[in-house]
């Protein structure tokens, strides 16, 4: 499934942002890392972080040595004070979320840089950008590709 940017046919209310706003103002926040910066970050001791459902990653497949956290509930395992938190869960966690595109990542690096997890990002492309760069994936059967 394919996220693309919307056409915005009409203004939004006063007060209120698009979707695409919020997207940029969570990406200028972030240090994006491309597959092989992000790969490179992981043999360094960062934390890949995959938050797609468990029917997408069926579909498409997974990154080995990821941490499956889906969205719904990522803030609260790694967010250092709360009682839901992961022991990878600190301030200084080096973490790197990735969905299958790139783009409910950002917003949600933006929300773990909003809890103070400081060097929080996202994987640009999400896991069709690591795939297409040829990284380590494993398919829904778990064959190595």
């Amino acid at each position: 499934m394919t996220y693309a940017p919307a056409v915005v046919t009409y203004a939004p209310p006063p007060g209120s942002r698009t979707i695409e706003q919020i997207l940029a103002d969570a990406r200028v926040r972030l240090r994006r890392l491309g597959p092989h910066e992000a790969y490179r970050a992981v043999s360094d001791g960062a934390v890949l972080v995959d938050i797609r459902p468990a029917a997408q990653r069926a579909v498409e497949g997974e990154i080995p040595g990821a941490l499956i956290i889906e969205r719904n509930v990522l803030e609260w395992r790694f967010d250092p004070a709360s009682a839901a938190r992961l022991p990878q869960a600190s301030y200084d966690a080096h973490v790197i979320v990735f969905c299958s595109e790139g783009y409910t990542s950002s917003l949600a690096a933006a929300a773990l840089q909003d809890l103070g997890v400081r060097n929080a990002t996202d994987l640009d492309g999400g896991f069709v950008g690591w795939k297409a760069a040829g990284l380590p994936t494993v398919s829904a059967n778990h064959d190595s590709s």
